[in-house]
């Protein structure tokens, strides 16, 4: 199994980084860096860019606009993607419905959807969630009854990230109330201007409107746009989630944090600031977890690429991943001292009180602690962990 990288991908590594420095716009990738939001505008352009390129949904099958990487080029593509700062593109779209499409959609879903989401023509958001079901999304309540060609959709989803924005949404319904739960679901795909969609914003308490709650009040939806057999939605839905699990360390975005982490302390130092060294002895031991961290996430995909088994590995991968980003966000805390305020200076609409580079880090301290949830809970993942693993 791989845990170091070869020739072959170095050069793939210097490839990304060349072509990042070329095409990516120096003032996007500094607002990336300082944490701030990216205009869409510049989010489109980037994506085309990388579809230009062939780059971006290129873990998708040829066939559908992609290059069928493996998940060690996905590994190593992320990582120099973050490292030079990019803009994330749709994940929705890009790492979650469009595979699902290419796998399982019609020739005529395939022809109207692939294309959109490559070139950023269309936005998607996902409706797992509801009030009573997270991560049991097996009791989840929202029904598509049939009427002549259509679906009549009734229910709500909750968490739903970016719906405030996104051109469609696909959803898991329950189409057989009668048989057993896995067995009624079906996955659609509906277009967010439909009647009867509402959508109400859920703030996070910073201010930001970070999630939202959608509605559906008896709202029609093409039986056509049932991706997958009606009733076997549950399938499509772990696929979709299956080889995704695999890519849950966050090590890209670890080591984008570290060099931030890095760079701010050198900053400080230099600017007078006595840190200490028990900052030191920090920054070190998260830079040791992190090459744990890889060394292990290379170890793992290079298994799955080769035919390998996966039991709850991604799991472990998960709960370390989202703890390093966290304790990251930590000391990028301690560092910056009283200028990491909670209100960050475009939420507050006034200009930074201190250096650029503290401005956004309580905004993202506040954001990642969700990453305790978000992707599946630690205390599931734990509950994985202990049952696979330790058989207890």
């Amino acid at each position: 199994m791989q845990i170091k990288l070869n020739n072959e991908d170095r050069l793939f590594r210097e490839e990304v980084s060349t072509f990042t420095q070329n095409n990516l716009d120096p003032a996007v990738a500094e607002r990336v860096k300082l944490g701030y939001y990216v205009d869409k505008e510049d989010e489109v352009s980037w994506t085309r860019s990388l579809n230009s390129k062939g780059w971006a949904a290129p873990h998708w099958p040829e066939a559908c606009g992609g290059q069928d990487w493996s998940m060690i080029r996905r590994h190593l593509f992320d990582i120099e993607m973050r490292k030079a700062h990019a803009p994330t593109l749709q994940g929705f779209g890009f790492n979650m419905v469009g595979p699902a499409i290419a796998k399982y959609g019609t020739t005529e879903q395939r022809a109207e959807y692939l294309p959109k989401i490559l070139n950023a023509d269309q936005s998607w958001c996902q409706g797992y969630s509801e009030p009573q079901a997270g991560s049991d999304l097996a009791s989840l309540r929202t029904q598509a009854v049939g009427d002549g060609d259509d679906y009549i959709v009734t229910g709500s989803k909750i968490w739903t990230s970016a719906a405030e924005k996104a051109d469609m949404i696909f959803i898991l319904v329950k189409t057989d109330i009668e048989t057993k739960a896995q067995l009624g679901i079906s996955f659609l795909l509906v277009d967010m201007k439909s009647p009867g969609i509402l959508i109400e914003p859920i703030l996070a308490f910073n201010g930001r409107r970070l999630w939202n709650q959608v509605f559906f009040d008896d709202v029609r939806v093409p039986k056509g746009n049932c991706l997958g057999e009606e009733n076997k939605g549950w399938a499509v839905a772990k696929n979709l989630l299956g080889n995704e699990r695999l890519m849950v360390s966050r090590v890209a975005e670890n080591r984008r944090l570290l060099g931030r982490v890095t760079d701010i302390i050198r900053q400080e130092i230099q600017q007078g600031s006595d840190l200490g060294p028990a900052v030191e002895q920090k920054l070190a031991m998260l830079d040791i977890r992190l090459q744990a961290l890889d060394a292990t996430a290379l170890r793992l995909l290079s298994r799955f690429d080769s035919g390998g088994s996966i039991g709850a590995e991604p799991s472990m991968l998960k709960l370390k991943g989202s703890q390093l980003i966290q304790d990251m966000d930590c000391l990028l805390f301690e560092v910056v001292t009283y200028y990491g305020l909670p209100l960050d200076s475009v939420q507050a609409e006034r200009d930074p009180i201190g250096p650029d580079y503290a401005d956004m880090i309580a905004n993202g301290l506040f954001h990642h602690r969700g990453y305790t949830i978000a992707g599946g809970s630690s205390e599931v993942q734990h509950n994985i962990i202990a049952k696979l693993v330790l058989g207890l």
